[in-house]
Order: structure tokens, then sequence, then C-alpha cells
């Protein structure tokens, strides 16, 4: 079957179980109250896409293509976000559950996490420059060897952060929350 061409679309309340995403490319669609749990987007492209209220969970994205896609209210669980298409990839998150999804070595500079569950969420390596967490949970998100420069985690909460096995050159922090990045030290903060 050839790749399709939609755009300007609207899809409602789509169970993928009943009809699947044809192959091909979307732009400018919109995705409202969609169960997408444990698709196969390999090689679609969504380009200046809206998902809203949708349930993504264990969505195979393999060189899915995501430019300018806004994902808004919906439950994004266990997404391998390192096995996407990487050229242009840009979308912002607002209001999901990421729990226990991966962004290994992925590029996201000047990414908007907006009031968010990231939960156990894998940043290993990630390119986070200007990135901002605003009210995000990062519960045993992991931050290892990623660039955090001119990140914004005023907000952020219950993350714990390694400035010595990271980048955090003008990246932006508040009290008390800022002694997540003392955790590997196992010290006692008294007084906040």
């Amino acid at each position: 079957m050839d790749p399709v061409f939609i755009e300007d679309k609207v899809f409602h309340n789509t169970d993928i179980k009943q009809s699947p995403l044809a192959k091909g490319e979307y732009e400018k669609c919109t995705f409202k109250d969609c169960d997408f749990s444990n698709a196969n987007f390999t090689e679609i492209k969504f380009i200046d896409c809206q998902f809203s209220g949708c349930n993504l969970s264990l969505v195979n994205v393999a060189k899915t293509a995501f430019r300018d896609v806004q994902f808004k209210d919906c439950k994004m669980l266990g997404i391998h976000f390192e096995n996407c298409n990487p050229f242009g990839l840009a979308f912002s998150i607002d209001h999901c559950n990421l729990t226990h999804s991966s962004f290994f070595k992925t590029k996201l500079k000047n990414t908007v996490f907006l009031q968010s569950q990231l939960h156990e969420v894998d940043f290993t390596e990630c390119d986070l420059t200007g990135s901002v967490f605003d009210h995000c949970d990062l519960t045993g998100a992991v931050f290892e060897h990623t660039i955090l420069e001119k990140a914004d985690f005023r907000t952020a909460f219950n993350y714990s952060i390694d400035p010595e096995l990271n980048r955090i050159k003008k990246a932006k922090f508040s009290l008390p929350a800022v002694v997540g990045l003392l955790n590997k030290y196992d010290i006692i903060i008294e007084g906040m």
C-alpha cells in the first residue's frame, strides 16, 4: 500500500485496534481522545499535529517523525523516543504522564515539559539545552552524561541530578528542590 498524505483532519475516539493509522504523513491533524496503546507508528510522519487526551502507551515509534507536535493530557507510558527519526524532532509535553519512557541520546533542545509526570524517565546522554521542566515530577528520572545547560528546573521537583556527571552550566534551580543536586552525598540538610 502506498503511503498516505492526510492534512487538517480530526481523529476523534479512534481505537487503533478498530482502525489503525495508515503509514504516511499527517500534517496539521488533531488526534483527540484516541486509544493508540501498543500501536505501530513505524515510519509515520506527524508534522504540526496535536494529540489531546490520547493513550499512546507502549507505541512503537521506530523511525517515526514528530515535528512540532503537541501532546496534551496524554498517557505516554514506556515510549522509546530514542528510536524516533531524529531529523527535526520537536514537540511539547503538557499535563502528560511519560512514566518509564526513554529519551536516551536524543536531542531535545528547548523542549517544554509542562506539569507532567516524568517518573523513571531515562534522559541519559540526552541534550536538553534550554529545556523547561515546569511543575514536573521527576521522581526516579535518570540524568547521566546529560546536557542540561540553560535548562529550567525552578518549579520541577523530586529530581536527583549529579552535577559531576552532567553539564548544568547556567541551568536554573530554586530552593528547596535544589537539594536534588546533592543526593549522591547522602548528607543531612536542616533548616529548609
